[in-house]
């Protein structure tokens, strides 16, 4: 699978409405942003159906990042049922991440 764009109108309702994503907040302009987006799309590839990797450009899309208190990019946040219950800044190595999400997949 691959990463999936979500937007101010989008988001809640997608995090709602699946059981496991991580979503990116992320900006064109960042260096790290870029730096992470290849783990991120490997990271998609390696978990398929069992959880979701999403990408919000907080330029773009700026009351989701006030909502979910991003105050620095790259922002990771994890979500399980519709609950935040990780969160990481900065440029995270894929076995990070992908211990994170195993944690929640059942």
């Amino acid at each position: 699978m691959t990463t999936v764009e979500l937007t101010d109108s989008t988001i809640e309702a997608f995090i709602q409405d699946n059981k496991l994503v991580l979503v990116d907040f992320w900006a064109p302009w960042c260096g790290p942003c870029r730096m992470i987006a290849p783990t991120l799309e490997r990271l998609a590839e390696e978990m398929g159906e069992r959880a979701i990797i999403a990408k919000v450009n907080v330029d773009s899309n700026p009351y989701a990042a006030i909502k979910y208190q991003v105050q620095g990019i790259p922002n990771l946040k994890l979500f399980y049922e519709g609950k935040e219950v990780e969160g990481f800044v900065g440029v995270q190595p894929l076995g990070t991440l992908q211990r994170a999400v195993m944690n929640y997949v059942r």
